[in-house]
């Protein structure tokens, strides 16, 4: 069978007069688009543009949603009340589904960005009010997250797929989770380094944590940015892994 691999990257993420990203480059290269709703980044005109374009360039949309803190990039630890992110997650999701249905198109996962992606780790009642979320707006959309965390497993357990992804510019810990931001060694900047992630997940299915163990991992994404698409993307071609996106 030959080897397959989606690689995903975040687009949107500009917002009035500030702009972010280079979504028409890293979109040659992704093969599924992290869409920003409008509560961490993005704006109508910038989603509508960034859906327009990930339909012209063949690749697969999903709502990269988070808490509503444009000033903090949603990178803050916010307390929001499970049943407040609950009407905030299925706010998004609606958006940036209109929006990509007037694209032609509709989304097909769902991805936590920034502090989400930490807290629906780490505590029971933000995953469930995010599983809820998700269930009620389509169970048929699929959950992106890290593979054995916590989310996946309630997703799991509520009939929702669910799919595991690694990054290519962050550093893992024997566990498999991430090494945290404040850790000098969080994140990657050799391109060579992350081409060596990408490649090993697709080729032995593992993933090197910091200490130089070779963590198993059920990945099926690999996340990019576009500083480095081009290099991972041509690497994984050139070693006969296929780019498309992950199974629904």
């Amino acid at each position: 069978m030959a080897m397959e691999l989606d690689l995903n990257a975040d687009i949107a993420e500009s917002f009035g007069q500030w702009s972010m990203g280079d979504d028409d480059t890293v979109l040659k290269f992704a093969s599924s688009a992290n869409v920003a709703c409008g509560f961490h980044a993005g704006d109508p005109k910038t989603i509508a543009r960034a859906c327009r374009a990930a339909v012209t360039a063949g690749v697969r949309i999903g709502a990269h949603a988070g808490y509503h803190d444009l000033r903090g990039f949603g990178r803050r630890a916010l307390a929001v009340p499970p049943e407040h992110l609950r009407a905030d997650l299925l706010y998004q999701l609606g958006a940036v589904n209109a929006v990509a249905r007037g694209a032609g198109a509709t989304i097909g996962y769902f991805k936590p960005h920034g502090a989400l992606y930490r807290a629906v780790d780490q505590d029971a009642l933000i995953a469930r009010a995010v599983v809820d979320a998700v269930a009620a707006f389509d169970a048929g959309l699929v959950v992106l997250h890290r593979p054995g965390s916590l989310l996946l497993e309630l997703a799991a357990q509520r009939g929702l797929a669910t799919a595991g992804e690694i990054f290519a510019h962050r550093a893992y810990l024997p566990d498999g989770s991430l090494v945290p931001d404040g850790d000098p060694r969080a994140h990657i900047s050799d391109p060579a380094q992350m081409i060596a992630t990408a490649l090993r997940l697709a080729e032995h299915g593992t993933l090197q944590a910091v200490d130089g163990t070779l963590v198993p991992s059920t990945a099926v994404s690999v996340r990019i940015q576009g500083d480095h698409a081009a290099a991972v993307s041509e690497a994984l071609a050139a070693h006969g892994v296929k780019v498309r996106p992950f199974a629904r």
